[in-house]
């Protein structure tokens, strides 16, 4: 499905799923304002076309004692096919590697790495990081704090507003009518 095949229900939708994954389809469907079959049908569709990749459950990192998060800067010896796929390979099986992407600019890769303590993060980089061939440098930082974390996209960032429909008082001054720009 493509971005604009998205039309307000379904971002309603998406965006209900995003707040409350464990909301039913009666739920759901009460609140993006239609009855429960289309809504039903709507959310399949969503996820048949992989706009929905899957439902997960957000955990507290300090609960459940993984209170160190760190990110790492990754550069490679070489930037050849065989380093990136055995590199993207090892961090694959790495269950402390929360995210990490191929970068431009001075690393390689940055990944974010969650775990208990110091020790901890000690013990992956020697232990797993370090032993993955074609690792030229490895430089980690510390979060001291976590200002914002966000899982849910944001929805109308950037994107058009659905055609045929216009704001109620828009006019062609920036959504002022003529009078209110006098």
């Amino acid at each position: 499905m493509l971005r604009a095949e998205l039309d307000e229900i379904d971002r309603r939708i998406l965006q209900a799923l995003q707040e409350d994954a464990k909301l039913t389809n009666v739920a759901l469907a009460a609140k993006v304002h239609l009855s429960p079959s289309p809504c039903l049908a709507r959310v399949r569709a969503l996820e048949r076309n992989k706009v929905i990749g899957r439902y997960v459950t957000l955990l507290d990192p300090l609960a459940v004692g993984l209170g160190v998060s760190v990110f790492i800067q990754i550069t490679l010896e070489k930037q050849v096919k065989k380093a990136i796929e055995a590199f993207e390979a090892a961090i694959q099986r790495r269950p402390e590697v929360m995210e990490c992407y191929l970068m431009t600019g001075d690393a390689d890769y940055l990944l974010r790495v969650v775990v208990a303590d110091v020790q901890a993060l000690e013990r992956f980089i020697l232990d797993q990081l370090a032993q993955i061939p074609g690792i030229a440098n490895i430089r980690s930082s510390f979060a001291l704090k976590e200002v914002k974390y966000q899982t849910a996209l944001p929805l109308s960032a950037g994107l058009p507003e659905p055609t045929g429909r216009r704001r109620a008082g828009a006019g062609p001054a920036g959504g002022r009518s003529a009078q209110q720009t006098r």
